[in-house]
Parts: C-alpha cells; sequence; structure tokens
C-alpha cells in the first residue's frame, strides 16, 4: 500500500511494448497533431481577418476552434512523448495538470455547442429580435462564462477534491492521467468525489444535451412551418452543429462505459482507442465539418487560396 504523502509519479499501464512499431505510431499521432493544429489554426485566421465573419456564430466558433487547439494541446504532445519512452510515468503535479486541462476542454466543448444552439435557436426562432437579444457583449459574456465555468469547477474537482485524496496505489490503466481512475485509487472516503462527479457529467452531458436537443426541436419546427429558403438556411447551419454534438457525445460515451465497466474482454488496443475518439477526432473533425458545411468559411478559405496562388 502506498500513503499519498509517498505517491510523487503516477505510472500509465495500458501502454504496452510495439518494439520498432512504436515510431510508426509515433508518426501517426504526430500527423494527427500536425493535421488538427493546421486545420483549427487556419480557420481561426480566416475568421479574424474576415470582416464578414464577424458575426455571433463565428465568434462562437473562434472559441469552439482555440477549445480544440486548447485540448489538443493537453494531450498530444505527452502522448508523443510516452510513445517512444520506455517508461510511462508521469510526475503528480504533471498529471493533475493534465487532469485540468483535458476535463476542462471536454466541459468547454459541451458548453460552447450548447451556447451555439441558443444562438441559432434565437437566429432561426426570433430573426427579428435576433440583434438585439444577442449583442457583442452577451457573446462575450457566454463565451467569457463557458471557460470561467469549466475552469472553476476543474479547480473544484480536479485539485481541491481529488488532490486531498489519500492515495493508496499510483497505477492508472490509461494512456494519460484521469480523475476517475486517480479518485479509485484513494484509500480515504471519495463519497463527496463520486457524488460531485455524478452531479457534474449529468448536468454538463446529459443537462445539457437534453437543452441542446429542444432548442433543434424548437428549430425544425419553425423550419416545417416556413419556406423552403428558411429550411435550407437552417439546414446549412445547423447540421454541423448537430454533427458536432454527436460525434462528441459518442466518443464521452464510450470513454464513460470503458472506464466505469468490466472491459477485460476487449482487446487493450481498443480500448485505448475508445478512450483517445473524443480527445483526438473531435479536434480535428470540428474545423474539417464546418470549413466544408459553412458556405462562408468554405468560400473564403477558397478565395484565400485562389489569391494566394495568384499572387505567387
Amino acid at each position: 500500500m502506498i500513503n499519498s504523502t509517498q505517491v510523487t509519479f503516477f505510472t500509465l499501464s495500458a501502454y504496452v511494448d510495439t518494439g520498432i512499431f512504436k515510431y510508426f505510431y509515433f508518426l501517426i499521432v504526430l500527423a494527427v497533431y500536425i493535421a488538427t493544429l493546421s486545420a483549427n489554426v487556419l480557420i481561426i485566421v480566416v475568421i479574424c481577418i474576415t470582416r464578414s465573419l464577424h458575426e455571433p456564430m463565428y465568434l462562437f466558433l473562434l472559441s469552439l476552434f482555440a477549445n480544440e487547439l486548447y485540448g489538443s494541446t493537453g494531450l498530444f504532445p505527452f502522448l508523443l512523448v510516452q510513445i517512444l519512452s520506455d517508461v510511462h510515468t508521469i510526475s503528480y503535479s504533471l498529471c493533475f495538470l493534465q487532469v485540468f486541462c483535458l476535463y476542462s476542454y471536454s466541459t468547454i466543448e459541451f458548453l460552447t455547442i450548447a451556447v451555439m444552439s441558443y444562438d441559432r435557436h434565437l437566429a432561426i426562432c426570433y430573426p427579428l429580435q435576433y440583434k438585439t437579444r444577442m449583442t457583442f457583449n452577451k457573446i462575450m459574456f457566454l463565451i467569457a462564462l463557458t471557460w470561467a465555468y469549466a475552469f472553476f469547477i476543474m479547480l473544484l474537482m480536479g485539485f481541491g477534491l481529488t488532490g486531498s485524496l489519500q492515495l493508496c496505489g499510483n497505477i492508472i490503466n490509461k494512456v494519460y492521467c484521469d480523475n476517475y481512475y486517480i479518485v479509485k485509487l484513494g484509500c480515504s472516503d471519495t463519497t463527496v468525489n463520486n457524488v460531485f462527479g455524478l452531479v457534474h457529467m449529468f448536468t454538463v452531458i446529459f443537462g445539457l444535451i437534453v437543452f441542446i436537443l429542444y432548442t433543434y426541436l424548437r428549430i425544425l419546427k419553425v423550419c416545417f412551418s416556413g419556406s423552403k429558403q428558411t429550411r435550407q438556411k437552417a439546414v446549412s447551419t445547423c447540421v454541423p452543429h448537430l454533427a458536432s454534438l454527436i460525434n462528441f457525445s459518442c466518443g464521452v460515451f464510450f470513454e464513460i462505459v470503458q472506464s466505469r465497466f468490466n472491459m477485460t474482454a476487449v482487446p487493450n488496443t481498443l480500448r485505448v482507442f475508445l478512450s483517445l475518439y473524443f480527445l483526438t477526432c473531435q479536434p480535428l473533425f470540428n474545423p474539417v465539418l464546418y470549413g466544408l458545411r459553412l458556405s462562408k468559411i468554405h468560400d473564403t478559405c477558397r478565395i484565400l487560396f485562389v489569391r494566394k496562388k495568384q499572387q505567387t
């Protein structure tokens, strides 16, 4: 048994010896990371330099893409180092920092998608009042509130509740640090941690999903009663939001299932993939999805690249 005062590092036991194939995995993960950074930075730059995109929906997208960069940076560099390393350990403080980054990233993701659904709800259901109800100050307030809430909750849950636990082990069966697994190592009373975690999960995940689905049901109702042009506009702007929500929700669901249920019958490689899906696929999926589906972003990217080619 290991006392909490003696835990100075954690061992990530989900890594297996892949021999020379570790360089192959390293190149794959590196390629995904570079593609993720490039895609998100490109869309952020396009929105920032294009005055016609300085609208509420695109400002919320800026927050979403900034969060993708934030979450990716909290995972990929560490993952790349661990793939090449023969000893898969992480210091106590760095582990909690990673927990803070990854969990706050997930919270911000859900909150931002919810705010974007609220924005679309106002734009389509109350078009005449939209500009007065969705002002610049309100946009900035919603974005700031989203990030502040996520950081506050993770400071309370990660560093406050989990950080005060007495630990009787230091082995985490993941490829990155996970708050739930750290709590499972606790040999002191973890009731508060478990209750707080469940309340947070149901509030942020299930509560926001219900809210988002409600807003889109209202949008669908307006679309079916409106003109063909209204339906086309709604579909073109709402489909990316729903696709993003479904993709991220499925990834989080995979992570919850493989973390909280006995998955020993599932191959280790598949378990690792399921635990990484929402952290790796979402940051790459979103910029590609919005870049292709939202005509303003797609057309602006095409104009910029055509102009650059003509200049060269």
